[in-house]
């Protein structure tokens, strides 16, 4: 996979938030996606004190979830640890894995935020509006926004908001677990997000696609 749009990730932060402005007006928010045959995830972990960024990407069938090609790049760190900005830190190492699959994904799951993110341009807007291909962010964690507790039960969410704007969705995919913050990265609308967050979810809180990555991401060194 190769990028319709190219920068430079090695910017000081002014320069990031003013790309990541830039870059925000090309999100798309609602459904422009191809048929669904393989879904991947991507997941970041970093090594030798953050000083190498080490990336994982892994494709499964869809809807079976099987897993169909794994990827792992490591690249030197070039960019500091700034909330808000990690996309910069993380990108190169992810887009260097993705160039190395023979199967190319119809759509990606991130491991972090998509429009929930204080300029609307999390990793998973960022690495779909670059590449032009469908982003969902599925993050453990919130950046930004509030809402209110979803229902125990599986497939329960509340909306994620940021004063008047729903930015995502707070989205139970186990009962009784811990939510996860869904949110479009880009060409996902919304409700497709937790559609297909949900149908690459088996029994763990993560969907297959991250959960898989991370645990390739976080052992492989």
């Amino acid at each position: 996979m190769q990028p319709v749009i190219e920068h430079r990730c090695n910017l000081t932060p002014a320069e990031a938030i003013a790309l990541q402005n830039e870059l925000r007006q090309r999100v798309e928010t609602e459904d422009r996606l191809p048929a669904i045959r393989h879904v991947a995830g991507v997941d970041v972990g970093f090594e030798q004190d953050g000083r190498v960024t080490r990336a994982a990407v892994v494709v499964l069938s869809f809807p079976g979830l099987e897993v169909v090609e794994r990827s792992l790049a490591k690249v030197p760190t070039n960019f500091p640890y700034v909330p808000g900005l990690l996309s910069f830190r993380e990108l190169p190492a992810v887009l260097a894995a993705l160039r190395q699959l023979k199967t190319t994904p119809d759509i990606i799951l991130c491991d972090g935020q998509g429009i929930a993110h204080p300029r609307r341009f999390g990793i998973a807007s960022h690495l779909g509006v670059i590449l032009d291909v469908p982003c969902i962010g599925v993050a453990k964690t919130r950046l930004v926004g509030k809402y209110t507790e979803p229902p125990i039960s599986k497939g329960s969410w509340n909306p994620l908001m940021d004063g008047e704007e729903t930015i995502g969705a707070v989205l139970r995919t186990r009962s009784a677990v811990k939510p996860v913050y869904v949110s479009s990265g880009h060409r996902v609308g919304l409700e497709t997000a937790i559609n297909m967050t949900l149908a690459c979810t088996t029994r763990y809180r993560l969907p297959e696609t991250t959960r898989q990555a991370h645990h390739m991401a976080s052992l492989e060194k």
